[in-house]
């Protein structure tokens, strides 16, 4: 593990330049690279066309060592009021446990209040207990809403 001084830690928004490191923050942690995956996934993320940009990295002494990917919607899926949602959240394994995903949280949430979002949603397996905890400690409870899905053959 490599210790950080907190105090140098920048969380700033996602450019085109993260694609890489987010990839291989990913691989460590999941055990497999998805480039492909990443680049339209970071594409749409950083398409200001399309929506503004909120996904953030967090870097430390010119590396990201942390990310936080994120969409922002207004009046989708008959929603009236602005809302977020985390999409994916990683932090490199050799940095975990030193708060820099809470951090990521901290300003992320922050963003999203200048914004008057009022709610910010994530999915998350029911079994993954670590991520379950991290975003309780965040402030996020189960939501009211239901998630239904169908199998397709």
């Amino acid at each position: 593990m490599h210790k950080i001084d907190p105090t140098k830690l920048i969380v700033r928004v996602m450019k085109k330049e993260d694609i890489d490191p987010i990839v291989d923050i990913d691989a460590r942690v999941f055990g497999e690279e998805r480039p492909d995956y990443y680049k339209r996934k970071c594409a749409l993320a950083l398409d200001e066309s399309y929506q503004i940009v909120v996904s953030q990295v967090a870097e430390y002494e010119d590396q990201v060592i942390g990310f936080v990917m994120a969409n922002v919607y207004v009046g989708e899926f008959g929603i009236p009021e602005p809302t977020a949602s985390i999409d994916t959240i990683g932090v490199h394994p050799d940095y975990q446990g030193q708060g820099i995903g809470e951090e990521l949280i901290k300003q992320f949430i922050a963003n999203m209040k200048k914004m008057q979002v009022e709610y910010i949603y994530g999915l998350v397996d029911w079994n993954d207990w670590d991520m379950l905890r991290f975003l309780e400690k965040s402030g996020f409870t189960p939501s009211k809403d239901l998630k239904l899905e169908k199998k397709l053959a």
